[in-house]
C-alpha cells in the first residue's frame, strides 16, 4: 500500500526500487529524466546495483508564448502536440526554431550533467526510464522513443506517481509501465511530494558522480 504524499524523492525512489526488484533486470540501466528524475533514479539505482544514467528532454514552447509547451524533445526523438499547433496556426519554420533553441539548452544541460562523461550505449540493454512523475507523459514519451531510436532492446517507464491518462497511453509504446500511484484528481506532480523543492544543476551532477562510485563499488550503502 502506497501512502501519498511522497516524503522526498529519494524516498520515492525506493519505494519504486521495491516494485522493480521482482524483474529481471541484469542488463538495465537506469535513465533518470533531469532534473527532477534524477534523485528517483539515484534511489533505483542503487537499490537495484543498476548503472545511472541521465537524459535531458525539454518542452519547446510557442515562441510568442513560451511556457505553452508544443510537444517535447529528448535526444533523438520529438514529440509534437499536433491539435495544438493547428489551432494555433503554429507554422513549420517557428517549430523547427523553437526547437533548435530547446536543443542548444539541451546539448549545453547534458554537458554540465555529465562532466565529460559519455552516455550510456543501449544498444542491446532494458533501459528504465525514471521521472518524478507522469503530467501529460511527452517528455517521458519522447525519452522512450529516444532510447528505442538507440537501439534498446526493452524499454521500462518507471514513476512513483502519475496521471491514469499518461500512463495509459505509455502502455502503447513500452514494454513496461510501473507506477506506484495514479491518483483519480491529477493536476501537477509536486502536490504527491511534501518536499518537492526544484533539483539543481550541482544536485544532478553530485548524485550522477556519487552513483558512478557506489556502482564501482556496490558494497557501498546509502543511509536510510
Amino acid at each position: 500500500m502506497i501512502h501519498l504524499p511522497f516524503a522526498d524523492r529519494l524516498e520515492a525512489g525506493k519505494l519504486l526500487a521495491v516494485e522493480l526488484s521482482g524483474r529481471k533486470l541484469s542488463d538495465a540501466v537506469v535513465v533518470a529524466l533531469a532534473r527532477g528524475g534524477v534523485p528517483v533514479g539515484f534511489a533505483v539505482a542503487h537499490r537495484l546495483g543498476l548503472l545511472l544514467d541521465v537524459l535531458v528532454a525539454r518542452k519547446p514552447g510557442v515562441l510568442w508564448q513560451r511556457e505553452l509547451a508544443m510537444g517535447a524533445i529528448a535526444g533523438t526523438a520529438r514529440v509534437s502536440n499536433e491539435g495544438l499547433l493547428a489551432d494555433l496556426g503554429v507554422s513549420a519554420e517557428e517549430v523547427e526554431m523553437a526547437i533548435a533553441r530547446e536543443q542548444s539548452e539541451m546539448k549545453r544541460r547534458d554537458g554540465l550533467d555529465r562532466e565529460g562523461q559519455p552516455a550510456v550505449d543501449f544498444s542491446g540493454k532494458t533501459a528504465i526510464l525514471v521521472d518524478d512523475g507522469l503530467a501529460t507523459g511527452s517528455t517521458m514519451l519522447a525519452s522512450l522513443r529516444h532510447v528505442r531510436n538507440v537501439r534498446a532492446a526493452k524499454a521500462i517507464v518507471a514513476v512513483p506517481v502519475g496521471s491514469r491518462d499518461a500512463c495509459d497511453h505509455l502502455r502503447r509504446e513500452a514494454d513496461d509501465v510501473v507506477c506506484l500511484a495514479t491518483p483519480e484528481f491529477f493536476y501537477a506532480v509536486g502536490e504527491w511530494y511534501r518536499d518537492f523543492h526544484q533539483v539543481s544543476d550541482n544536485e544532478v551532477r553530485d548524485l550522477l558522480a556519487e552513483s558512478r562510485v557506489r556502482f564501482a563499488k556496490p558494497e557501498a550503502t546509502m543511509a536510510n
